[in-house]
């Protein structure tokens, strides 16, 4: 039996681990935090998961949460230019729907669910130095890293060819609330993408927490303009100080979504979030000292905007990737070679796609991608297709991405 050590206990570490444990391979996972801290701490994520990420839970019985959380049927892109008043408005349908679930239920559950079923659970912190002294044990056939916050990142290099981006590019700020009034234009559940160009984003996502069913709202704002008032905020801002900044920025510059926000409430002491990081791609091998290896996973080695919501997206289709390539593998050693091929092999498969795509709609919008979208305003073709490109991110570069192909397909759909 193949001996696995995943040291980070998140979407893609837990997922993992439990689906190897599925498989007959004896796994390690450690944890910096116990299952009750996790569900009595503070919201780490907003994870919309749309249907092919839900898709590698379904696989190994993981999704506990599927009849519980809401249905996210859509999006609805808006976009408020000038700042408060409606521009564009596209109400696009998911052929199968999204969910988001609170992480800190998932997370909790899914350590749990890891002990019961024979998983060694390791509760502790892990430094780089602690890292290289478990890889020099010889007790474990491969190390991966799932941990994509704290020092351990670093011992991973950034890949300048893949990182353009050399400073945060929005500030972020989330709230978990009850008592949004449904959009009385679209009342089910869908989840509100709300552009204000050159200003950032506001999303409205519902999904499943403590209490039940809830809404997030999130802030992405671009550094050093109004919306960013988190900025230089180093501690835990108060929650009610911060639901009260993050509805005042709603109702001044989308006072359409503002009109449905008199009744909101956090929906418990826990349930804020704010901070900024820098979109970095780094190479998936950490070299550690005495000669170790470890294999990154997920945030650790492509830690894109949250904007285009593909953060667990990406870590649920990594952990999937990873798991068929140690399937494959057989007895053949993990080796450097192997480790940076399976990463090569998810770059091109899904890692490449969305940090392009992230990563351009960090930015000014090109005119041909503009257009696209103002023609999905009216097209119910073209929006359900932008939708679902969330599920899978590969598509977009087939009709939206490249200004050939979106002039061709326009005209093929009859929208140019």
């Amino acid at each position: 039996m193949r001996r696995i050590l995943i040291v980070g206990a998140g979407q893609a570490g837990l997922q993992l681990g439990l689906s190897l444990r599925a498989e007959g391979y004896d796994v390690t996972i450690m944890s910096a935090r116990t299952p009750d801290e996790i569900r009595e701490g503070w919201p780490t994520s907003t994870q919309a998961m749309f249907d092919l990420a839900l898709s590698t839970e379904r696989a190994y019985q993981l999704n506990h949460w599927e009849s519980q959380a809401p249905q996210i049927q859509g999006l609805n892109i808006q976009l408020s230019a000038p700042p408060g008043e409606l521009a564009l408005d596209i109400v696009a349908p998911l052929d199968r729907p999204a969910q988001s679930t609170d992480q800190r239920i998932k997370m909790a559950r899914w350590l749990e669910d890891a002990e019961a079923v024979g998983i060694d659970v390791l509760y502790q912190t892990v430094s780089t130095q602690d890292l290289a002294e478990l890889t020099q044990l010889g007790r474990y056939d491969l190390t991966i890293v799932a941990a994509g916050k704290g020092d351990l990142v670093a011992s991973f290099d950034r890949d300048p060819e893949r990182s353009p981006n050399t400073a945060p590019q929005r500030g972020l700020a989330v709230a978990y609330v009850n008592g949004l009034a449904p959009d009385p234009k679209w009342p089910e559940p869908h989840v509100g993408f709300h552009a204000i160009p050159g200003l950032g984003e506001l999303f409205v996502i519902p999904a499943l927490t403590h209490t039940g069913p809830c809404d997030i709202l999130f802030w992405e704002a671009v550094p050093g303009g109004p919306l960013d008032a988190w900025a230089g905020v180093h501690h835990r801002m108060p929650p009610a100080q911060h639901l009260s900044i993050t509805l005042d920025l709603i109702r001044q510059y989308l006072p359409w979504v503002g009109d449905r926000t008199g009744a909101v409430e956090l929906t418990d002491a826990k349930s804020t979030l704010h901070g900024r990081y820098t979109p970095t791609v780094r190479r998936p091998v950490a070299q550690l000292p005495g000669g170790g290896l470890a294999l990154g996973l997920a945030d650790v080695v492509i830690a894109n905007d949250p904007i285009t919501g593909q953060g667990s997206n990406t870590a649920a289709k990594a952990a999937y990737h990873y798991l068929r390539a140690i399937l494959e593998r057989g007895e053949k050693p993990f080796d450097e070679p192997w480790m940076t091929g399976v990463f090569e092999s998810f770059w091109t498969a899904h890692g490449q796609a969305v940090t392009n795509w992230t990563n351009a709609f960090l930015g000014p919008l090109p005119p041909f991608v503009q257009q696209v979208l103002g023609a999905a305003a009216g097209n119910e073709v073209i929006a359900r297709r932008f939708a679902n490109g969330f599920s899978d991110p590969n598509d977009f570069f087939h009709w939206m991405m490249d200004p050939d192909k979106s002039a061709a397909y326009l005209a093929e759909v009859g929208a140019a």
